[in-house]
């Protein structure tokens, strides 16, 4: 990072600027070129999970290839300023790569699944049979990641 003095070094302080998230933006290579889409997500390090359709665009692309980034970040303030280059932003961001899997035992899927419910509603949940057969659900094994904070 250019400018260590916004780095975020405190693994306890990225994990709270991820568990406060509400969408991941997760990024993926479709052959050459970039696709990014926001996701509804769940955190246990050191995995994400996301869940999708059984079929689709996203699973085609991870299975080409599991290599992933992601980004989680929060708007603080927008800074004033009479001068349009004097205006700043105050942020927090996380960002990180790692390797997707496509989970596919039942239990596999419940735990990544009761991760997202935990980050949105802090409890877990039964998962009908059904259900799990028909959803893919994706865990990302996180190999590097860093936080940045913005004045």
């Amino acid at each position: 990072m250019r400018r260590a003095e916004k780095q975020i070094t405190d693994q306890n302080e990225i994990d709270e600027v991820i568990r406060q998230s509400k969408v991941c933006r997760l990024a993926m290579t479709d052959g050459d070129q970039p696709y990014v889409l926001p996701v509804n997500f769940g955190y246990a390090p050191p995995y994400l999970y996301f869940h999708s359709a059984a079929q689709g665009r996203k699973l085609d692309i991870l299975r080409a290839n599991p290599k992933v980034a992601f980004v989680f970040d929060h708007l603080e303030k927008i800074k004033k300023h009479a001068q349009a280059c004097e205006w700043g932003a105050a942020f927090v961001s996380v960002i990180g790569e790692g390797t997707a899997k496509i989970l596919s035992s039942p239990e596999e899927k419940t735990a990544g699944l009761n991760a997202i419910m935990a980050q949105y509603s802090g409890r877990s949940f039964e998962f009908d049979p059904k259900t799990l057969e028909r959803t893919a659900v994706i865990q990302i094994t996180i190999s590097n990641i860093t936080g940045k904070k913005g004045a």
